[in-house]
């Protein structure tokens, strides 16, 4: 994420007439923090679908009673994944801390509830004779990736809680997923959720990474121009000159990155943010200015022999 943040705040810090790098700085941080709150909010909005199915249960077992008719399924309700997370120490602090709540948005709730019941996943889930912890974790991860990854009602409701949130869903989502895929049930309500950085080192990266981005940029571009000779240099998107420029920042202000490691990195992000040839692009480029840096001494790194 912390790369993701970088590059678009540079792109956006060259995009804006007014190019202050601490109120810049500050926005990175801002924007970091929000991308967290989005990550905590979408794992709450798993524990509101519960939520209402555990409503909406409780009214069918006392209709039931009334009309003397066969009890409705409890085992959605009793989902050993989404009781685990709605026990979930962090995240109820989280959602004791913040304002934000699925309360306010109880229409988008029911909606999906009713795309979450008519869908294939569910009826499968429901019909199968697995009690394990396994299967009521991986009914959710399906939930996810097929109901709420996307989701144009959610996109829509999130856009007007914060004009963040559009840009950061898409990865968010993969940080969800991969905490659904993570929880244990042997660390009960202690289950930790991803945090917001690693350690203080993490967010001194984010800090150190974006002022030597923005800094050092005309000598990061001296650097392109040195190895582009081979390669025709006009065909770079702006885009990828960012992207390039954070690349190189990052090989030349943290020695205990290895080289293959930051070039992998901006590769991927050029595939995502830039044009559809950038990434094999991007990577050529990359592997020429880092062989150059170290020819002529201006990184003390090593490199391997394959290709990124």
């Amino acid at each position: 994420m912390i790369r993701i943040k970088i590059v678009q705040l540079t792109y956006a810090y060259y995009q804006n007439g007014n190019r202050n790098i601490d109120t810049a700085e500050k926005e990175l941080i801002f924007s970091l923090s929000k991308a967290y709150d989005l990550y905590l909010y979408l794992l709450q909005l798993i524990v509101a679908v519960a939520k209402e199915e555990r409503h909406r249960v409780e009214i069918n077992m006392q209709r039931a009673l009334r009309e003397g008719t066969e009890q409705p399924s409890t085992k959605f309700i009793d989902n050993k994944f989404a009781i685990q997370l709605e026990d979930n120490k962090m995240l109820t602090a989280f959602i004791e801390s913040q304002k934000l709540s699925w309360e306010d948005n109880i229409e988008f709730i029911r909606k999906l509830c009713n795309q979450i019941e008519e869908s294939q996943a569910y009826q499968e889930y429901m019909e199968s004779n697995d009690e394990s912890y396994e299967a009521d974790r991986e009914i959710w991860r399906k939930i996810y990736k097929q109901l709420i990854q996307e989701n144009e009602d959610l996109d829509t409701l999130l856009e007007e809680k914060s004009l963040y949130w559009n840009d950061d869903k898409e990865v968010v989502d993969t940080f969800v997923l991969k905490t659904i895929k993570r929880f244990d049930p042997k660390n009960s309500s202690r289950q930790e959720l991803l945090p917001e950085y690693k350690d203080e080192e993490d967010k001194d990266f984010a800090r150190k990474l974006f002022r030597a981005t923005i800094l050092n940029a005309d000598t990061y571009q001296r650097y392109m121009s040195e190895t582009s000779r081979n390669w025709d240099f006009s065909r770079l998107a702006y885009m990828d000159v960012v992207i390039m420029q954070i690349a190189i920042a990052e090989m030349l202000t943290f020695p205990n990155i290895p080289v293959s490691v930051t070039i992998n990195e901006y590769v991927d992000l050029a595939k995502l943010y830039s044009t559809f040839k950038s990434g094999g692009y991007i990577n050529g480029m990359l592997d020429a200015i880092a062989r150059h840096l170290i020819q002529t001494g201006k990184m003390m790194k090593t490199m391997d022999t394959r290709n990124y």
